[in-house]
Formats: C-alpha cells, sequence, structure tokens
C-alpha cells in the first residue's frame, strides 16, 4: 500500500509500539534513558556513515525505526509523574495513613455526583515542603456549596486515600482510568475545612475558565432553558460538567454525541468560517502571513477554552498543519497530515493514546478519508440537494464503520437510527455553532436582542427533540453487546479487507476478504469455547446479597432484591456483556451450594448452622449473631466472606476473629466479588 510509504507514518508507528511497550511492560525511568542514549549514538554513527556513501542502507532505515521505538519508551517514562523526585508519592515526610495539611491549586472541574463535587488538583506542598503531584478533590455536596475556579489555590487538612478498584467484575476501572491521567489518591473534605488563599497568579486556563464562567452568567440574563444552556457549554465550550445524566444518555442511544464532543467536525467549521472572514486580509501586504497567524491564533485559542481535551487538541493540531500548508500553497496527504498530528500529541501527551476519544476521533478520520470516497462512488445522484445528502450518508456510514469496533468494546451498544439523527443535524450544524458564536459574543457585548436569543433557544430545542425522538425508538437499540478485544482486531481486519476489495476487486482480494472473514468466525467459535466454564460468584451489593452460578453460557442469580430492580441491575449486565452471557435465570436464596466439589454454606441473620459437614466456605450475610470462634472449631472452613449486606461493626469484629485464627476473611466491600472456580 503506497500510503505506508510515507516515511513519517512509519516513525509514528513505531513511536505508538513504543508508547503501548512502556505501558504494558512497565520498563524503568533509567534503562530507558540508557536505552535512548546509546541508539542515538549508533544512529549518529549509522548516518554518519551513509552520507560517506552517498547512499542509506536498510541498517539506517532499521536503527531509526528501533530508535523512534525507544523515544516513544522514553516519552511515556518521562510523563509518568511517578518517577518525578518531588512527587508526593516518593516522598517519606508523606504519611498516607494521616491527616496532612495539603496546599493544592485547582486544574480542572470534574461532573459532579449525587454527594460530591469533584475537582482535579495539583499538588503545591505538603506539611509546608514544595512537592508536586495530581490529586482528585472530592467536596461534600450542601445547600451552601460554593464551585472553585480553576486556578483557585485552596489548603486543606486531609487523609490521602486509595482510589478503589471495582468491586465486581466486568466493572467500568475509575482507578485504571485516572491513573491514566497520573491520579493516583483522592482526598474527601468538607466545604467549610477549605481555606482559600489569595494569588494572583493565573494560567491561560483559569483565563479560560474564567471567561467560560463570565458566558454563562452573561447567558443567564436571557431566557435559555437549562438543557438549551447545558448543549451551548457542550457544543461551543466543550464543557459537558452541567449535562444531566438523561440527555447525555439520548444522544448517546441516537448515535449523535460525537456532536457534543468539539472534534474535527467543529473545528474543519470553523476553519472554513475563518477563512471566510479574514478573507479581505489577503489584500494587504503580508496579508497572506497575517491571515495564517491569526487563523492559528484563533483556533488555539478555542482550543483552550473548550478545555484541550484530546478530540480538540487533535482537531486543532491537524486543522492547523492543514492551514499551514494551505498558506504556503503546498499539496498535503491527508494521511501524512493525519501522523503528524498524532506523532506530535504523543511527544506532547502520551496518555492520549489510551483515551477513548483520541482513538474514536482518529479512527472516524481515517475511515472517512479512506472509505467514505469508495461509498460516495456507489451511487451518482443527479440532484443536487440528494447529492449533497448523499455525501452526509456516506461520510456517516465511513465513520459509523470506522469507530464500530472500538465502540462496541467500550460501550457494548449499536444504535441502529444513528444516521437519521447524523442527518437530520449534520446538514445545520455549521449554522448552529456559526449562529452559537455569534450569540456568545452579542452576549459578552450586552448587545444580543432577546429575539434572537429566542431563535437561537428554539433551534437548540428542535436539535435535541429529533435526538429524543430517535433515542425513544428502542426497537433499533442493540444493547448489551458482548465484544473483546479480540474481536477488535479481527473486526478491523475485516474492515481493511473489505477496504481493499472495494478499491480494487480481483481474484486475491476476494480471497483476503473472504479469510478475513473465516477468521473472525474463528475467534467466535473460540470465545464460546473458552467461556464454557462454571463459577461461583458472590457479588458485592450495599444491603444486599447476590449470588450467582455461572455454567458456560448461562447464568442462575440468587438474590433477596426486589424482581424488577435486579433485572436493571448494572454489574448484573456488565458481568453478562463481559462474560458472553446469553440466558439469565432468577431465584431466591438458599443456605447451601456446590461446585466443582467445594461447597459453600450461608449464614443469615437467624445464625442457623446445625449442618452435618464442613463446608469449604462460608458466606455471612446480613449480620448474623454468632461466635464466629466457636463456629470456626466446628466447622474448619478455609475462607469466611462477608457480603455487602453486613453491619462495619459485625465486619469489623469478624475480621478480627479471623486473624486471631489465622484464617483468610474476604471481606466484598473492600476485596471485592469473592469467585469460586
Amino acid at each position: 500500500m503506497k500510503t505506508l510509504n510515507f516515511v513519517i507514518i512509519k516513525l509514528t508507528f513505531c513511536l505508538t509500539a513504543g508508547i503501548l511497550s512502556a505501558h504494558y511492560l512497565k520498563i524503568s525511568f533509567l534503562n530507558t534513558v540508557y536505552l535512548s542514549i546509546g541508539l542515538l549514538i549508533v544512529l549518529w554513527i549509522a548516518n554518519h556513515l551513509a552520507n560517506r556513501r552517498l547512499q542509506k542502507t536498510i541498517w539506517f532505515g532499521l536503527i531509526t525505526f528501533i530508535s523512534m521505538f525507544a523515544l516513544g519508551i522514553l516519552t511515556y517514562t518521562s510523563h509518568n509523574q511517578k518517577n518525578f523526585p518531588l512527587h508526593y508519592g516518593n516522598n517519606k515526610h508523606v504519611i498516607k495513613t494521616s491527616s496532612n495539611t495539603i496546599t493544592f491549586i485547582v486544574k480542572e472541574r470534574l461532573k459532579s455526583t449525587k454527594y460530591h463535587h469533584k475537582y482535579i488538583v495539583d499538588i503545591v506542598s505538603i506539611n509546608d515542603q514544595l512537592l508536586r503531584g495530581k490529586v482528585l478533590l472530592n467536596i461534600h455536596k450542601t445547600d451552601d456549596t460554593k464551585l472553585f475556579m480553576v486556578d483557585d489555590v485552596l489548603l486543606v487538612y486531609s487523609e490521602f486515600q486509595d482510589i478503589k478498584n471495582p468491586l465486581n467484575p466486568n466493572q467500568f476501572n475509575y482507578k485504571a482510568y485516572l491513573e491514566k491521567q497520573y491520579i493516583y489518591d483522592q482526598l474527601f473534605t468538607e466545604q467549610h475545612l477549605i481555606f482559600k488563599i489569595n494569588s494572583k497568579k493565573k494560567s491561560v486556563y483559569g483565563y479560560a475558565d474564567t471567561l467560560r464562567q463570565t458566558i454563562n452568567e452573561r447567558l443567564n440574563e436571557y431566557n435559555f432553558k437549562p438543557k438549551e444552556q447545558a448543549i451551548i457549554n457542550a457544543l461551543i465550550l466543550g464543557q459537558r460538567q452541567d449535562m444531566d445524566r438523561d440527555m447525555y444518555t439520548e444522544y448517546a442511544n441516537a448515535g449523535a454525541i460525537h456532536i457534543l464532543a468539539v472534534s474535527g467536525l467543529h473545528v474543519g467549521i470553523i476553519l472554513m468560517m475563518l477563512n471566510v472572514v479574514l478573507k479581505p486580509l489577503n489584500n494587504i501586504k503580508r496579508g497572506n502571513l497575517i491571515k495564517i497567524l491569526c487563523i492559528l491564533i484563533l483556533l488555539w485559542s478555542f482550543a483552550i477554552i473548550a478545555g484541550l481535551s484530546a478530540s480538540v487538541t487533535r482537531a486543532v493540531t491537524m486543522f492547523s498543519i492543514i492551514a499551514i500548508a494551505m498558506h504556503l500553497k503546498r499539496p498535503t496527504n491527508i494521511y501524512n497530515t493525519l501522523s503528524i498530528s498524532i506523532f506530535i500529541l504523543l511527544l506532547v501527551k502520551p496518555m492520549f493514546l489510551f483515551d477513548v476519544g483520541f482513538q474514536m476521533s482518529y479512527l472516524a478520520v481515517f475511515a472517512i478519508v479512506s472509505i467514505q470516497p469508495l461509498l460516495y462512488k456507489l451511487w451518482s445522484p443527479k440532484w443536487k440537494v440528494v447529492d449533497y445528502f448523499w455525501q452526509i450518508f456516506t461520510v456517516t456510514m465511513a465513520a459509523q464503520l470506522g469507530v464500530l469496533p472500538i465502540s462496541l468494546f467500550y460501550f457494548h451498544q449499536f444504535p441502529g437510527l444513528f444516521f437519521i439523527s447524523n442527518l437530520a443535524i449534520i446538514p445545520f450544524l455549521g449554522l448552529i455553532l456559526g449562529f452559537g458564536i455569534v450569540v456568545i459574543i452579542l452576549a459578552l457585548l450586552n448587545s444580543l436582542p432577546n429575539t434572537v436569543a429566542n431563535i437561537y433557544g428554539v433551534l437548540i430545542t428542535s436539535m435535541n427533540e429529533v435526538v429524543s425522538w430517535v433515542s425513544k425508538q428502542e426497537a433499533f437499540l442493540i444493547k448489551d453487546i458482548s465484544f473483546d478485544l479480540t474481536h477488535v482486531l479481527v473486526t478491523y481486519i475485516l474492515i481493511l479487507a473489505f477496504f481493499f476489495f472495494l478499491r480494487k476487486i480481483n481474484y486475491q482480494r476476494i480471497i483476503l476478504l473472504m479469510f478475513s472473514i473465516l477468521i473472525l468466525q474463528s475467534v467466535m467459535i473460540y470465545t464460546k469455547k473458552r467461556n464454557n466454564t462454571e463459577a461461583l460468584i458472590i457479588f458485592h451489593k450495599s444491603r444486599y446479597s447476590i449470588l450467582g452460578k455461572k455454567n458456560n453460557n448461562q447464568l442462575t442469580l440468587w438474590h433477596n432484591l426486589d424482581s424488577s430492580a435486579v433485572k436493571n441491575e448494572k454489574m448484573i449486565r456488565d458481568y453478562n456483556v463481559g462474560n458472553f452471557i446469553t440466558a439469565v435465570r432468577y431465584d431466591s436464596l438458599d443456605n447451601v451450594y456446590k461446585t466443582h466439589q467445594k461447597t459453600l454454606l450461608i449464614i443469615d441473620s437467624l445464625g442457623v448452622y446445625n449442618v452435618s459437614f464442613k463446608p469449604d466456605y462460608i458466606l455471612l450475610r446480613h449480620s448474623p449473631r454468632i461466635n464466629l470462634k466457636r463456629l470456626i472449631d466446628s466447622l474448619e472452613p478455609k475462607v469466611v466472606i462477608a457480603d455487602g449486606s453486613n453491619y462495619k461493626s459485625y465486619i469489623q469484629r469478624w475480621q478480627a476473629t479471623c486473624k486471631q485464627e489465622k484464617l483468610p476473611f474476604h471481606q466484598t466491600g473492600e476485596k471485592g466479588a469473592f469467585i469460586i472456580k
């Protein structure tokens, strides 16, 4: 394939491979530095020899690619904050088991939960010692809770707490997600225990946050509904913290969530607008240079205001390269442009590689530029209006094809009517975006007529209603699709084979397509056999007891929840999806369970355990009043388990008894679900 002949694409591939290797192999920082220095010396020698011979050999290319691979490892390890000497985790004076006096700067406000306001903060000092690190701050919600601004300097006396792993199988791992942002601990505090320190220092992010707050204050003076203002914040300002869950779910179910994430679509529209608005600059001396500088400044200002998320940073980087190429009047290759933007972004922020938005945005763009022209050639409408919507349809189909495997892997659902919401919104997105920017500018100047504000509000509401209608067609929304990483890889192999087939139909490519289908079928069969296992799971559920027995692709659940509640229980749905469960049966709890020649005895609030056998495991539920030492002496279990239905005081007493008896004790509230295989 000619595309792969571009050097920057090969170098970007090697850099990406190095970052992935460093992430999964956990290579030490010093070894990486030594390796990189050694390879740079070898590369310099190879380049010197190649220049003397007036030609580059295959060895020079090989050393170059290995050096780029090492650079990927070095980039990853050099950004890992745990390798910094001043990181609080490397300092012996910071005692995580007791409270510390911590000074920090607010860097980002996250979406609030039911009980807490959440922030990402940068540590300035701990116990008057200058240290660094990022932490998740949780402030308990009250009626008079005041939201803090970016760059606010705060002081709190609090204790570092670990971010918990998921307590049930196949649940979203919030701890791993935060670790990819170099956040390893969290703080919990109350509003009245936080002291604000006066500081005149202001970062670019602080000014951007102040501008966003000012915009919202101005918009509050008009009759925008909460949902309308939430869309304005997401669509133009790149902030989704204030969007309610129902609205977010509607956009996700309608396959239109990308509209709310500021990305290449939005930045491309803004670039076209700027080209039109700044066109008069071409008529003055050095106007073309002034124009491109203005475009770059405005694009990156927009990126900063939108919060520099992975998607907006990717889009602005890519379109900045395109804008510069337009200024230089040089032909651009879109694959080169994409690779350069990936290369630059991963050098600056290697953890972008693991960001879902980053992955999906690039896959969508690659699919659009590769597959859309082939789909468009399948039909040539005579009417311009029909042709316009056909273009949008093929773009939507190509983008969906590009992100489908990874979307199924992360979200496990497929919106069957995604093309309807996209055909209804995308043609007018330029109008909505441009109109919104004008509305914001007029609002900041206190010159926004109420009529204009009302018209824009109606436009936003109409878009919400279209999305809401599409999302309610539940017959076309396929949920809970089991799809693992192996399926992602083989599906992309199939998509690539299909792409080659569309480009040129011949015998070899038909064979390639058939072979890729065969690989996919083989993986499906292997997955089915791999999941033909049996296991007994004691799930963690606060105040309740849930047990499940997996037998191949079937699951039997015993529980004491309401019958409708257990069917909607998210942790059960997550387990079913992650383990390819196709059938679920529900029943009430029993006292004895057997699996793999192992026996589980359940002792409930009645505390009765008069049995004639010695169980391997004992589950205590609903706080039975028993003498645990006597029970252990009598039944001699191998493990004692306490689920989430027990009082904490009882669990602490049982844990102490088991420790004294040197018997393993498993608390699902701390260690997670207990699985007997």
